[in-house]
């Protein structure tokens, strides 16, 4: 029983990672109805930005966190002025996910260029190794990335829904057109979209490597595309759906893991998209959407 408990919380740690890349990429398609599938490679960015300052030039981790923020942030807005935004009357969402696989390679081989393709070992952020709670020792960055997901969440929450500028967000993913008629700078609202999904994929990447301490310009593919597995399950668009789907997914994948087949556990996560798009392509809290014809 305290082995099972012990990889629920492994699983809840995880799946919290999972929750907060899934949350860029459910706001990103939420308001601009695209896929960003270079969001985990902006993981990767984030976590490199925080070893250079933290390892290399050994400056304060609070910096080397925030400039991981402030960094992907900055590279999620240029990224789509330069790549999405071109494209977003094209008529093909082809071709915008094509572009997402081209940015996504494209970042993956300057970090290559920049720094090399050995492994970097991460020092974690989080202050303190492990928790002794009864019988179970916990450890640091399990609590730490539930805490600070369950507050993301919250947060984004309170943001989108009592704020003007989550107001406009909810107007121009309702209609742009109209959100446009209102006055809303729809250009402007869908880069502060990039920009907040990009944060949080800056959070994301320190946790990640905290928890997963060997970075490579590699380590935010897989991670990335599970996010999207999660967000899926959760409902893609709703950010409450993106941490229940995230925390889902990660307590699927580590309970898999243990006591079916370490080397299936990727396949038994994305046969859980499958089913999903099989038995509810909605998700949990996904709402249908009727078209007019």
């Amino acid at each position: 029983m305290i082995s099972f408990i012990t990889n629920l919380i492994n699983g809840l740690s995880l799946g919290s990672i999972y929750a907060i890349i899934a949350i860029g990429y459910t706001m990103v398609y939420g308001i601009a109805k695209m896929l960003n599938f270079a969001h985990g490679d902006i993981i990767m960015v984030g976590a490199y930005l925080a070893f250079t300052v933290i390892t290399t030039l050994n400056l304060p981790v609070g910096l080397g966190i925030l400039v991981a923020i402030l960094g992907c942030m900055v590279l999620g807005v240029a990224t789509e002025k330069i790549a999405y935004k071109p494209l977003r009357h094209a008529g093909s969402p082809l071709a915008v996910l094509i572009t997402a696989i081209g940015v996504s390679y494209f970042l993956q081989n300057v970090a290559l260029l920049v720094f090399g393709s050995d492994p970097k070992i991460f020092t974690s952020v989080i202050p303190f190794a492990t928790v002794t709670v009864g019988p179970f020792t916990i450890p640091g960055t399990t609590l730490v990335s539930i805490f600070v997901s369950i507050i993301l969440v919250i947060l984004l929450q309170a943001f989108v829904h009592k704020t003007k500028r989550g107001q406009a967000m909810l107007a121009v993913a309702q209609d742009p057109g109209a959100a446009s008629l209102m006055g809303i700078s729809v250009n402007g609202t869908i880069s502060l979209t990039f920009a907040i999904g990009s944060a949080m994929a800056g959070v994301a990447g320190v946790l990640l490597c905290s928890a997963y301490p060997t970075l490579s310009p590699y380590t935010g593919a897989m991670p990335g595309i599970k996010a999207f597995v999660a967000a899926v399950l959760g409902g893609i668009g709703s950010i409450p759906g993106a941490m229940i789907g995230g925390l889902l997914l990660g307590v699927i994948e580590i309970l898999g893991r243990t006591y079916i087949s370490s080397q299936l556990s990727d396949a038994i996560v994305f046969s859980v998209l499958i089913i999903v798009l099989l038995v509810k392509p909605t998700g949990i809290m996904g709402k249908k959407i009727q078209e007019k014809v």
